[in-house]
């Protein structure tokens, strides 16, 4: 029996099967296109066999056709790397075959082999293909000669403007870069790769108010965070639950002077350091500029300042510029370091910068406290001393002073418990305004003047004694000038206490009235 098919119009697909050619004989009808696929069996790229205008079984090549379609569109392999076909495939699987192959796959390396059928077809793909291999989870492309994942496929892949980097992570919200790692490394390029040598990140905030930091969470509940955190000074803040965050280190942009705003470790002083301080300034600046912006607006808050820090061998000056100043003064106990701390006003015009207290002493020293005082003048009502130093404190003044009228019953200077006012040649003294006395000394208390000029201003009223000691407490006045008068006793010396004129006489103290001694009191 004569075959349908004749050989002469056979040719194959590109799986190896054979087209069906026209039946002998049949009438041909004129087709445009016949010269075309008198020359063309198949489509170009994916192979398709065309079917002939005389073609007998023209399903069997159009369903040939199908497969190939079915075969090569948005294809999936199972995987790329199996060189031996599976031993129980199921009608539709298909894998990339890897170079090597043997058995039904022998010779047929990088296709894409589908069972259909009972029978492994071939597909050879052409250059640009690409397929999604399940196993490799990635999406492969064909280069003309192997199968690669589609970023190291040969051609160039540029990063620029990507919308969200995601590495083992998906991207979500505003985290545009997301990294699911255990570890990540940046290593500098060295010089002998055309790199530096060096390795930096960069975090560049848009504003000084806005923050750029690195936040370290507690299942992503901020823990820690360092950086510029709302303005340009350097931060490291902690928090116990992610809402509320302590400022605990500061470095100042401009001098690096590192601060503790929760307390801690003291900044040590590697030069003599100044604060400033004025009536319209603000104890929320750093006091170390004289304006408005810089300085403190109270000199305590300058005294407490300094006695945070561990000023070593250097010396911290507090510059007080004029105006009147209401708050009370006190150092509570000796400075940290070896070097001083002084409050100066204005010494050509003590007058110009006024420390008016009211139920207070204007300044006070204490527990073994040291402070170096001149410039100012001392007025208090209700109560209060002008200048009380106790319990071992110690107050050496070194500018000029002035002493106005103070509250009833009070001293411009009371040294008692151990305390001791020094004024030896560091600032003359103007009186006033009149007090209980302008010196008492007592319980082990000391007071001594010397090589200076005491002026009385007007002819102030002291209701009890210019100068006095008692409970072993002494007062020295040495190579002192007093010019102008005062109204009261000159002297006062008791309980084995002594007032000291170096041999000057009854009448070398300012006062109207003759001064007194009592239980082993002496005036020398």
């Amino acid at each position: 029996m004569k075959s349908p098919i004749s050989a002469a119009r056979r040719r194959a697909s590109p799986f190896g099967f054979s087209s069906c050619p026209a039946r002998s004989g049949a009438a041909i009808p004129h087709n445009p296109l016949s010269r075309f696929e008198d020359h063309m069996t198949e489509t170009a790229n994916l192979g398709l066999p065309f079917i002939d205008g005389s073609q007998a079984q023209k399903h069997v090549t159009h369903n040939e056709a199908l497969r190939i379609l079915d075969d090569a569109i948005q294809i999936t392999v199972l995987d790329s790397t199996l060189t031996v076909p599976p031993s129980l495939p199921v009608d539709g699987e298909r894998h990339i075959v890897a170079s090597g192959a043997t058995g039904a796959w022998a010779g047929h390396g990088s296709s894409v082999a589908t069972w259909e059928t009972n029978a492994w077809r071939f597909l050879a793909p052409k250059a640009g293909w690409c397929v999604w291999s399940v196993a490799d989870d990635a999406l492969l492309v064909f280069g003309g000669s192997a199968w690669a994942p589609v970023t190291t496929a040969g051609g160039t892949f540029s990063s620029n403007n990507l919308p969200n980097v995601g590495i083992n992570a998906t991207v979500a919200d505003s985290n545009l870069l997301t990294v699911h790692s255990n570890d990540a490394l940046l290593n500098a390029i060295d010089t002998t790769d055309g790199g530096t040598g060096d390795v930096r990140l960069q975090l560049s905030k848009s504003a000084a108010a806005n923050t750029s930091s690195v936040v370290f969470s507690d299942a992503f509940s901020g823990r820690a965070e360092f950086g510029l955190t709302g303005d340009d000074d350097f931060h490291l803040k902690v928090s116990a639950d992610g809402t509320t965050w302590c400022d605990a280190l500061r470095f100042d942009r401009t001098t690096g002077r590192v601060s503790f705003p929760a307390g801690g470790a003291r900044e040590v002083l590697t030069a003599n350091r100044t604060y400033y301080v004025r009536t319209d300034g603000s104890d929320s600046n750093d006091g170390l500029s004289n304006a408005s912006s810089g300085a403190f607006l109270t000199i305590q808050k300058a005294i407490n300042t300094t006695a945070s820090l561990d000023i070593s061998i250097y010396n911290v000056t507090i510059h007080v510029a004029s105006g009147t100043y209401t708050g009370s003064v006190l150092v509570n106990g000796p400075f940290v370091g070896s070097g001083s701390v002084s409050i100066v006003g204005d010494t050509s015009t003590p007058s110009n910068v006024l420390i008016s207290t009211t139920s207070a002493a204007c300044i006070t020293v204490q527990n073994g406290g040291s402070l170096s005082v001149g410039g100012f003048k001392f007025r208090t009502t209700t109560s209060g001393d002008g200048i009380d130093v106790t319990s071992n404190g110690t107050v050496t003044i070194v500018g000029a002073v002035e002493f106005g009228a103070l509250a009833s019953g009070s001293v411009h200077i009371s040294a008692a418990n151990g305390g001791k006012l020094f004024n030896i040649g560091g600032g003359n003294i103007t009186v006033s305004g009149g007090a209980y006395a302008h010196i008492y000394a007592q319980q082990l208390g000391g007071v001594v003047y010397a090589g200076v000029t005491v002026t009385l201003s007007g002819v102030p009223a002291f209701s009890s004694f210019f100068a006095g000691a008692n409970n072993m407490g002494f007062f020295r006045s040495a190579g002192v000038t007093y010019s102008g008068s005062a109204a009261g006793s000159r002297y006062f010396a008791s309980t084995n206490s002594v007032t000291q004129t170096d041999g000057a006489g009854a009448s070398a103290l300012p006062g109207n009235s003759a001064g007194t001694t009592s239980s082993g009191g002496q005036y020398l």
